[in-house]
């Protein structure tokens, strides 16, 4: 059977009119590489122990490359310069307030902290959004009362409690 080639598309910038052509599937992944003050080798076992679909594919005590829930990372040991901040962070999207208290506590094991509307710092440094499905259907609710109702409530929270996010929003 022969293959049959993907059309172009243009698709256009409409604030510069540029173009760009893509033909087929990207030749290229997007891999996110971590920059720790920390032995990622450490890093990659703390983390392959709490995601379930995950493995470390090589690791020393400068670089590790692992794959968390299909999800491929590189890190490297990068030095005292090399800190995480909120900027960039992972979320990890939940359905069950027992999914959200594993994860949260799992991440907090060794030495994180707790930030804010879910939010939650591991011992590297690295920020994760503990997210359960419902609270972004809440907060993007149609009805805008019982969405800032869901916002409020969230606001007022460290780990994300469902029950009161429910009972919240109304």
């Amino acid at each position: 059977m022969p293959k049959t080639k993907k059309k172009a598309t243009s698709p256009r910038n409409k604030g510069t009119g540029t173009s760009l052509k893509y033909t087929g599937s990207p030749s290229h992944t997007i891999t996110p590489f971590l920059m720790f003050n920390a032995n990622p080798e450490e890093a990659a076992k703390f983390y392959v122990s709490i995601f379930k679909k995950s493995k470390i594919l090589s690791s020393t005590s400068m670089q590790a490359d692992f794959v968390l829930n299909g999800q491929k990372f590189h890190s490297y040991n990068g030095g005292p310069q090399f800190q995480f901040n909120w900027g960039v962070s992972f979320m990890i999207s939940v359905e069950t307030q027992k999914e959200v208290d594993y994860y949260w506590n799992a991440l907090l094991a060794g030495g994180g902290k707790e930030l804010m509307c879910g939010w939650v710092q591991d011992k590297f440094g690295l920020c994760w959004q503990v997210t359960p499905k419902i609270l972004l259907q809440l907060i993007s609710h149609k009805d805008r009362a019982k969405a800032d109702r869901a916002t409020q409530a969230m606001l007022k929270m460290s780990k994300i409690d469902i029950a009161a996010l429910k009972a919240a929003a109304g």
